[in-house]
């Protein structure tokens, strides 16, 4: 790809997520949603965590692709945290604190 290909695709990403930003801040920003749009909108988070989660968990570049006990480890106790607690931030922070636990024992 030549340097001008590579802004052009730059730009017009920028572009394309700035306006699907603005069009809900923006537009919808200060308005109240139908009930049923707000109904599929309390699906987004657990439909895209898992979705940016399990690459790094089945494939983790730090270790050339190979399965790794702790980020495995990491997966399930986050798995439980959220299920048992039903909180995302608590998922997330015991997710990191087992993962970095794990790396430091493993080495």
């Amino acid at each position: 790809m030549s340097t001008l290909d590579i802004w052009l695709t730059i730009i017009f990403l920028g572009l394309g997520t700035y306006l699907l930003r603005l069009s809900f801040i923006g537009l919808i920003g200060s308005r109240k949603l139908p009930e049923w749009v707000m109904r599929h909108l309390r699906y987004v988070p657990v439909a895209v965590m898992p979705g940016l989660i399990a690459p790094l968990i089945a494939w983790p570049a730090a270790t050339g692709g190979q399965l790794d006990p702790a980020r495995l480890s990491a997966a399930a106790v986050s798995l439980f945290i959220g299920a048992y607690f039903k909180s995302v931030i608590g998922s997330i922070v015991g997710g990191m604190a087992t993962l970095y636990l794990a790396l430091y024992l493993i080495g």
